[in-house]
């Protein structure tokens, strides 16, 4: 490759962090409904038609918000883990704080890859690395030969999105959310 070949890849992938950071930050300051191409293009000073030269529309920001929420997710929740490394309850219980904490200090990047729209693959062969390591991370708290450790992951992993949608949205009272977490540990550790 030549050294202008590697300038322009750097400057594009510059461009691109750019973006998804701009991306980031409006929605977090301002929610998602205020990202749009025109406000990014805005922010980060370049034409709407640079923006569709790296992203194929809002959805694709959305993933790439996404993508790099999935990584300090997995970091987090791999370092929780990593403080529990026997499976079972207590690791089970730091694994979900873990969870439930990134929700909560980071809700526009939660929604982004939970509930927004994006082409990101979940529980498929083209899954980022990332997002692999998060899921990894449940199925860890169960031990290596235990009876359907993936489902018990996902069944984990199901209820605290759920217990984050219904609390962010006002729909069951975020107070007793300990308590929650204790029937959920109970029951599935």
């Amino acid at each position: 490759m030549s050294a202008i070949s590697e300038r322009r890849e750097r400057e594009r992938a510059h461009r691109h962090r750019l973006i998804v950071t701009a991306a980031r930050e409006l929605a977090e300051s301002e929610g998602w409904e205020s990202v749009t191409t025109r406000r990014l293009a805005e922010r980060v000073e370049y034409s709407q038609p640079v923006l569709y030269s790296h992203f194929n529309g809002k959805d694709a920001i959305v993933g790439a918000v996404a993508l790099d929420g999935f990584g300090e997710l997995a970091t987090g929740l791999r370092r929780a883990r990593e403080a529990v490394p026997a499976p079972g309850r207590a690791a089970l219980r730091v694994v979900c704080r873990a969870y439930l904490a990134f929700a909560t200090e980071r809700p526009a990047l939660y929604q982004a890859m939970f509930i927004l729209p994006t082409d990101l693959a979940f529980a498929s062969t083209e899954t980022p690395d990332s997002m692999q390591d998060c899921f990894e991370q449940f199925v860890s708290c169960f031990p290596a030969g235990a009876d359907r450790r993936e489902i018990s992951a996902e069944v984990t992993w199901s209820a605290l999105h759920g217990i984050v949608v219904l609390s962010e949205s006002g729909r069951i009272p975020p107070d007793v959310r300990e308590e929650r977490l204790d029937v959920l540990i109970t029951r599935m550790a």
